[in-house]
């Protein structure tokens, strides 16, 4: 695919068909602007889809393909992949099962084995269960390790998304004691350096990467604790001499406000909750998550399956509407730039 004066062509994973993934995917599929932007089809499981179509009162046209060349991308009808993975399954709302399980599972494996092929520009997907996904033997803790892992890439950044905030975190799913284990000159810098690499093909100019703080008032020159001075201030100086311009480390309740106002391109959050909490306060269902560092995009939506509300028709699909929109966006932006550096 050479063309970047097109819409990319964007897988849409159902995720787990026993939470809110079916509800929101239809939610996103009758977005007329999704059209607008991309060329979407779904990964998932016919039942399911008209399942959750009809509880949420929609009549939806189902183009079956077997191949995203074979889609229409038209407004009005939703191309279907079935990855026709426990197909007769009778599974309910609300509750992990594990033909739910891996049927979810193999959405992911197909939209993986298209983006490897370079039949796809990104892929959007719905929320799985990381409890009910080790239960079904899936080996790898999430979604994001699963695309890792799969794609062979060497390196998998998570990155949140939500107006002008652009959050990568040091460590995801571990403890607090783990995290702050994370917390390494040459951890640190290991990530700058990665950041500063896929901005920059992303079309970011010398990006400002500011660096936040772990402990209070950034410490306090060692009063609370001295991981800023002998581990995060030498990787943010190390990676300054390799010409990356990074910044800080600033305070944990500040850097967020100064990225708003526009200071800097991305910020380096030292573990989960120091980003998710501020992201998902400045704006909760916009808040969605790329992976940068695979041969394609892909995105998330920042919820789980919901199962307490699955199957009532109440679910939200902003927020897979934006990641799916944010997806398209960034995954052209790629395109571009790995094409600009082969000239």
């Amino acid at each position: 695919m050479t063309d970047t004066n097109i819409r990319p062509i964007t897988a849409i994973t159902l995720g787990d068909p026993a939470g809110v993934g079916p509800e929101i995917v239809v939610g996103t599929m009758e977005t007329p602007a999704i059209y607008e932007i991309a060329r979407p089809f779904v990964i998932g499981n016919r039942k399911a889809l008209e399942k959750a179509a009809k509880l949420l009162g929609k009549e939806i046209v189902i183009n079956e393909i077997s191949e995203p060349e074979e889609a229409k991308f038209e407004f009005g009808t939703v191309d279907l992949l079935d990855t026709g993975v426990e197909s007769d399954a009778e599974i309910e709302y609300g509750s992990i099962q594990l033909p739910a399980q891996r049927q979810a599972y193999s959405y992911l494996q197909k939209a993986i084995e298209l983006g490897n092929e370079g039949r796809l520009h990104a892929v959007s997907t719905a929320p799985t269960q990381k409890e009910g996904m080790k239960a079904a033997g899936v080996k790898y803790p999430g979604q994001t390790e699963i695309f890792e892992k799969m794609t062979n890439s060497p390196y998998a950044l998570t990155m949140f998304h939500v107006h002008k905030l652009r959050v990568f975190f040091l460590s995801r799913h571990v403890s607090m004691e783990d995290a702050v284990k994370y917390v390494t000159k040459d951890h640190v810098l290991d990530f700058l350096r990665n950041i500063d690499k896929e901005l920059q093909v992303l079309g970011f100019d010398n990006p400002s990467i500011a660096v936040a703080g772990l402990n209070p008032h950034n410490g306090d020159n060692g009063m609370f604790g001295r991981e800023e001075i002998e581990e995060i201030e030498p990787a943010v100086e190390q990676a300054k001499s390799e010409g990356i311009n990074a910044r800080g480390p600033f305070p944990g309740d500040s850097i967020f406000a100064f990225a708003l106002d526009g200071r800097h391109d991305a910020i380096l959050s030292l573990y989960h909750d120091q980003g998710h909490i501020a992201c998902k306060t400045l704006d909760f269902e916009k808040a969605i998550t790329l992976t940068l560092g695979l041969p394609f995009m892909r995105s998330s939506v920042d919820h789980g399956t919901a199962y307490d509300i699955a199957g009532k028709g109440v679910a939200q699909h902003g927020s897979m509407v934006e990641a799916t929109r944010v997806c398209a966006e960034w995954g052209l932006k790629l395109l571009r730039g790995r094409e600009r550096r082969e000239r």
